[in-house]
């Protein structure tokens, strides 16, 4: 499972938790604009925007979970099991792998708008990268600094959803959760509100934090949807560059997975594997894993982006700790 979001202050920022129980060897990767993308069904894209994100490059291919390309766009796939629907390459389609739909939209387009276009002729294949690597069912988010949009495609077609609150988790659809939302629609920041119970009845509040009493606390994906969004949505932070980083990994922290907390089967854990903020301004990728909260990032303009070889970045993952004496 896995959560998705945006934040914006000076700069326009978006990202993710991954929260798996397992980890394929993902690296940060810097795609320059001259490497090509070689489609399975469509015409390759020889020269592109610059892409950085995280992913599992295998063959010098780069499988990407999230990635934003220097233009501003961001988009990342998130786990979306049972409602995800995959098809058979269809003629008169622009035949898309589900692998090949990041570096794709990516390649070609520069805003959501562009994004939107490009996806109205767009059906999401079921080909697997390879034997071992088996199709993932997944949905996507996509942003730039003014807009969100959420990609799935089920057994009725694909579907492109404005995202007005800039979250995505994983199921149900899209529009069941917003419309879900409706159901917290008393949440308040705001501790002290007038007692609406009954009328002539006055209750007082005990402790801080009240007006936010029935704000979901659980891991499961429809909770954590109306958690992120309402911590996203009521943030706030300076518009400094460390403050705006650190304000992301706060609102990705209100959801993030605990090991011990999501068992799976024996001895198997869901955690929080990497959490992302990718600044779509700057190129700034930044990330933490679970074993390292110290934040980390890898520019894309410290790199060569004219050449054709994808440069990939080992994730820093032992925990890095700064003592003052």
């Amino acid at each position: 499972m896995c959560t998705a979001a945006t934040y914006n202050t000076r700069c326009h920022y978006f990202g993710r938790n991954l929260d798996l129980e397992y980890s394929y060897h993902e690296q940060v990767a810097v795609t320059p604009r001259n490497y090509p993308f070689q489609f399975r069904n469509v015409k390759s894209v020889m020269k592109h925007p610059a892409i950085i994100g995280m992913a599992f490059v295998v063959d010098g291919f780069p499988l990407y979970y999230d990635a934003m390309n220097e233009k501003g766009l961001g988009m990342a796939g998130l786990n979306f099991p049972d409602n995800c629907d995959f098809k058979d390459p269809q003629e008169g389609k622009d035949n898309i792998a589900s692998f090949e739909l990041i570096p794709y939209v990516l390649s070609l387009c520069s805003t959501t708008e562009e994004a939107k276009a490009l996806l109205s002729h767009v059906n999401i294949t079921n080909e697997p990268f390879s034997d071992k690597l088996p199709t993932n069912p997944l949905h996507w988010m996509v942003a730039d600094g003014k807009d969100v949009i959420v990609v799935e495609q089920t057994a009725s077609g694909l579907h492109v959803y404005d995202d007005p609150v800039g979250v995505m988790t994983n199921n149900p659809t899209f529009d069941m959760q917003m419309n879900r939302l409706a159901d917290y629609r008393n949440l308040s920041v705001e501790s002290a509100l007038p007692c609406a119970f009954a009328k002539g009845l006055d209750l007082h509040p005990y402790s801080r934090g009240m007006g936010g009493m029935g704000l979901p606390g659980d891991l499961s994906s429809a909770s954590r949807f109306v958690k992120v969004a309402f911590t996203r949505m009521n943030s706030l932070s300076d518009d400094s560059e460390s403050a705006s980083i650190s304000q992301f990994f706060h609102i990705l922290g209100s959801v993030e997975q605990q090991r011990g907390l999501c068992k799976l089967g024996e001895d198997k854990y869901e955690i929080t594997i990497y959490s992302s903020c990718c600044n779509l301004d700057l190129g700034i990728y930044y990330y933490t894993t679970y074993e390292n909260s110290q934040i980390s990032a890898v520019d894309m303009h410290h790199e060569n982006l004219d050449g054709d070889t994808v440069v990939p970045y080992d994730l820093i993952k032992g925990q890095q700790v700064h003592y003052q004496n």
